[in-house]
């Protein structure tokens, strides 16, 4: 079975089956079948089989590829969606419900409008749908997002000037914490530690393999490390120039390279280089 992931509006992917094996590429339109209806995708890649296999749910299948008229509609669809959701923001503020209108996603066929917001406790949103859909006349659907989905429906750019790991490859959000940062020996400063939502960036989670497998190649920071100019403490490990700095009891400073580590740590054990 083929399998694509294909991407809507908002970075939303979704999996879907190409049972009539039609030739696909990254980036075609294609219409898909939606839980009600259709709806209009773009082709991000193909699935490997192995991937296929992880997958808890049977996917939905490639109906057709996507026509200029099919574009032309989706187009609609989006200016549609701009008008519905100044609408939607009036009858918010109207009726003063505590929540941000994020984004809205016409699906492809009509057949359901779905509007996005943040809200910091729940809301009885129950009237506010009931008039959507009396203007609208289609299915409505109020979704809640936290604010790292904000930000990838949204999208934008990180601090390291490329786009957002949420809006390229990250499918699912996993926690992050300020452990994360401490292991990694990072400031704890929150501007310099949070992405574009306000939370911890998501590349501290990523990159915590890299700093648990070369940390273990170091001394400890703040313990203590023999060297050729006596005992000192250690106190800072840089990684990526690959030395550490030991500070002795007279407060000289020292750097001894991972080089030198390792040709120290195999003559304590009794190891003979040749």
């Amino acid at each position: 079975m083929e399998l694509y992931i294909i991407e809507f509006k908002g970075s939303r992917r979704e999996y879907f089956s190409n049972p009539g094996n039609l030739t696909l590429s990254p980036g075609d339109y294609v219409i898909v079948q939606a839980e009600r209806g259709e709806d209009l995708g773009e082709v991000s890649k193909k699935i490997e089989a192995e991937d296929s296999l992880k997958l808890e749910e049977t996917p939905m299948n490639i109906l057709r590829p996507a026509t200029q008229e099919d574009r032309g509609r989706m187009k609609e669809n989006q200016e549609k969606g701009e008008k519905a959701l100044e609408e939607c923001q009036r009858l918010i503020q109207e009726r003063n419900l505590e929540m941000k209108l994020v984004d809205v996603e016409y699906q492809f066929d009509g057949s359901k409008l779905t509007f996005f917001f943040i809200a910091e406790k729940r809301i009885d949103f129950r009237e506010l749908v009931k008039e959507l859909a009396s203007i609208y006349r289609t299915r409505i659907e109020l979704r809640q997002i936290g604010v790292r989905d904000e930000a990838k429906r949204l999208g934008g750019y990180g601090c390291c000037g490329l786009k957002l790991c949420c809006t390229t490859f990250i499918r699912e959000f996993s926690p992050i914490t300020t452990q994360l940062a401490k292991e990694q020996n990072l400031a704890l400063n929150p501007v310099k530690l949070s992405g574009n939502c306000g939370r911890l960036l998501c590349c501290l989670l990523y990159e915590k393999d890299f700093y648990e497998k070369n940390f273990k190649l170091y001394p400890r920071i703040g313990s203590k490390y023999r060297t050729e100019k006596g005992e000192g403490v250690v106190e800072k490990v840089n990684l990526f120039k690959e030395y550490i700095v030991v500070r002795h009891e007279e407060g000289e400073i020292e750097k001894i390279s991972l080089t030198e580590i390792k040709k120290r740590k195999k003559k304590s054990q009794g190891v003979t280089e040749f």
